[in-house]
């Protein structure tokens, strides 16, 4: 009896003839949906060899509808924002982000129209037109976005793929000397005198200062505790909440120096009542950071400081001003309100006169250890 022949395995898909002579390829995907491919083939065979492919994935699972990422970006971009549940002022960081560096070349774009050289070519453009810092922000921002698409199986890879794109490599803030930040108090007047000297010498957050109260300050203890932060978005709104950071909230203990400043503000111009806020406008309004600046630009101008010194550069001076002290890292942590060991050293500057004491300190202990008795006996064995 002659042997049976091996039954072949039904081929897969279909491949037809176009009236070009290029060939077609279309298949029945697990969606129950009917696809083709995204380009035509010279020979049948070519066309067979892709759908086996196909087939391939789709046996091992791996296989993703083709049309998933037919998705408006900036529609879906929306949908991310909604879905983080972001904060605030995040929120706002990132509509600036979006509007003026990634929308404009990838919001008409769907998903999986965004490739790694449009990527590169967007990157290489923005850093023609603005800084790295801000470049390197809103790269972090599109990969976010476009991982989350990868996640959610509308992308098969992640286009941003420059490697080190997303790190910021921004220049050391400038920091005032002593004198400088009392000639800036002197400039602003004394309504925003003791804003500038606790900025300074306290370290406080701009967003901080904005919702310090009455209570908030404790004369005997000379020191002034932080429960909540008031940021202004770019749209004038006030959004109070928790500080920056889990470690925001503390207290933070001042220079005694400062108790006279405390005492006069608090009698001259802090809100009436227990809640009154420490900081108000000469109208009794909170301080807007519109008006503010104004003044704190003429107040630069005048004292000589760059135009690039900003009021949180203060905090950089405080930050220094404590290490300099040579307290422990963990102790200038909790004294800035910082949550990582990272965020504090940015704002650590090495001083030429730190380095000046470490080298001082470097140079006593040599001289005392030659001047000790067994280092002469040594050198008299040497000689």
């Amino acid at each position: 009896m002659a042997a049976r022949k091996p039954q072949r395995r039904r081929e897969f898909g279909t491949a037809r003839k176009l009236a070009s002579g290029r060939w077609q390829a279309r298949y029945l995907g697990p969606d129950g949906q009917r696809h083709k491919a995204p380009e035509t083939f010279e020979t049948k065979s070519d066309a067979q060899d892709w759908l086996n492919l196909v087939r391939a994935d789709i046996e091992r699972s791996t296989w993703r509808d083709p049309d998933a990422g037919a998705v408006n970006f900036e529609k879906y971009t929306l949908r991310w924002l909604e879905e983080r549940g972001l904060a605030p002022t995040t929120v706002d960081r990132y509509d600036g982000l979006l509007r003026l560096h990634i929308l404009p070349t990838f919001g008409g774009k769907n998903l999986d129209e965004i490739t790694p050289p449009s990527v590169r070519t967007w990157r290489a453009d923005r850093l023609k037109a603005t800084g790295a810092t801000t470049v390197a922000k809103s790269y972090r921002l599109l990969k976010s976005i476009l991982q989350t698409a990868v996640d959610d199986d509308l992308l098969r890879n992640n286009p941003c793929r420059i490697k080190g794109a997303g790190k910021e490599e921004a220049d050391e803030r400038p920091t005032a000397a002593i004198e400088q930040v009392f000639d800036l108090a002197d400039a602003m007047g004394p309504r925003w005198r003791l804003m500038v000297l606790l900025g300074a010498f306290a370290s406080l957050r701009p967003e901080e200062l904005a919702e310090l109260r009455r209570h908030s300050v404790d004369l005997d203890e000379c020191s002034l505790r932080v429960t909540q932060a008031s940021p202004e978005l770019t749209n004038g709104r006030r959004v109070t909440g928790d500080p920056k950071t889990r470690a925001g909230k503390r207290t933070v203990y001042l220079p005694d120096f400062l108790l006279p400043e405390l005492r006069r503000h608090l009698q001259w111009f802090a809100e009436k009542g227990p809640d009154g806020l420490l900081f108000i406008g000469e109208k009794g309004a909170p301080f807007r950071r519109s008006t503010f600046g104004r003044k704190w630009r003429k107040a630069r101008t005048k004292v000589g400081m760059p135009d690039n010194f900003r009021f949180y550069d203060l905090r950089h001076t405080g930050n220094t001003l404590a290490a300099d002290t040579g307290a422990k890292l963990k102790d200038l942590m909790v004294r800035a309100g910082q949550s990582s060991e990272r965020a504090q050293l940015i704002y650590q500057h090495s001083t030429a006169k730190h380095q000046r004491r470490l080298a001082q300190g470097i140079d006593a202990e040599v001289r005392q250890q030659l001047r000790s008795p067994d280092a002469e006996g040594q050198h008299a064995e040497e000689a």
